[in-house]
């Protein structure tokens, strides 16, 4: 299990933004709120909170140096990265004037990544993420080997041999190759997946049928979330495992989610590159009443 250090204190102003209907809210770290489990689902709800699918933290408050990020999900634990929220990050630094279109690094859970903003059209951004080297296998993952039967497949809940890809997009991805990836495959096979006791410290899952060899449709439910629209990590891990089964070529591949579709570009030693639109929503504060009741429940 991941040791994540204390948890850091947020300012009040926020940043909303969604790739594909996968939203995030950014926040700088600040002095106003403590990034507690309780607070990070309370911001996360969508009918008692601002909603969104997870909480990006920007670290640090002087704007020399590394840009360093925290990431939440919003059943308030914390993971390592998000396609969608770095890219999502690279908008709002572009809205603050503080990034214009040349690359730049980014550490975020232990790992540096480059994120280029290609342009920006009525407040919609071109962004890519260089992910880095991606890891297939088990090991990646931390899967167990004990896991999986003979054929290296992964018995499902009712005794099915599951073709399961475990990709590590420096957070841990089962991608499971299917014929035809529906709505009750996903809702039977990915509650089960995510949380699978082979796994050291969970994973998110897809289901995913390849198209053509160019392009991949892929349903997706994450750790820490449930069902999503979209994910740019998830994106990557299904485009990466699509190559490495010989099933898509090395190239641009397309992946087709339910709330649209991401590039990713993928060389055989399986160095990834996330691309597609980010569209910003609003920007706001959280009140003082709300701060004064996370303060009272972190007293309780």
């Amino acid at each position: 299990m991941k040791r994540w250090p204390s948890r850091p204190v947020l300012g009040t102003s926020f940043y909303k933004a969604h790739g594909l209907g996968n939203d995030y809210l950014v926040f700088r770290e600040g002095a106003a709120w403590r990034a507690t489990p309780e607070a990070i689902r309370a911001i996360c709800r969508r009918h008692r909170g601002v909603g969104s699918d997870g909480v990006v933290v920007l670290l640090g408050t002087e704007p020399a140096g590394p840009v360093r990020l925290r990431m939440f999900n919003p059943d308030g634990g914390e993971f390592e990265r998000s396609g969608n929220g770095l890219r999502i990050l690279a908008a709002f630094l572009c809205h603050e004037g503080l990034v214009g279109g040349d690359p730049f690094p980014v550490e975020v859970g232990g790992q540096r990544v480059v994120l280029t903003v290609h342009g920006v059209l009525d407040g919609t951004y071109d962004v890519s993420v260089d992910m880095g080297r991606c890891r297939v296998g088990p090991d990646a993952v931390g899967l167990s080997a004990r896991a999986l039967d003979e054929q290296g497949r992964l018995p499902g809940p009712a005794g099915e041999a599951l073709h399961v890809v475990p990709v590590s997009v420096g957070n841990p991805h089962l991608v499971t190759l299917v014929d035809d990836a529906t709505d009750e495959t996903l809702d039977r096979l990915g509650p089960f997946l995510v949380a699978h006791p082979g796994l050291a410290d969970g994973a998110n899952v897809q289901l995913a049928t390849v198209l053509d060899r160019s392009r991949v449709r892929a349903l997706i439910w994450e750790r820490g979330v449930g069902r999503t629209s979209a994910s740019g990590t998830s994106a990557c891990a299904v485009a990466v495992a699509a190559v490495a089964e010989g099933l898509v070529d090395a190239g641009d591949v397309t992946v087709k989610m339910d709330g649209g579709t991401l590039m990713v570009s993928v060389d055989r030693e399986y160095n990834t590159v996330l691309r597609g639109w980010v569209e910003e929503v609003l920007v706001g504060d959280v009140t003082a009443g709300w701060v004064s009741r996370r303060a009272d429940h972190d007293r309780a």
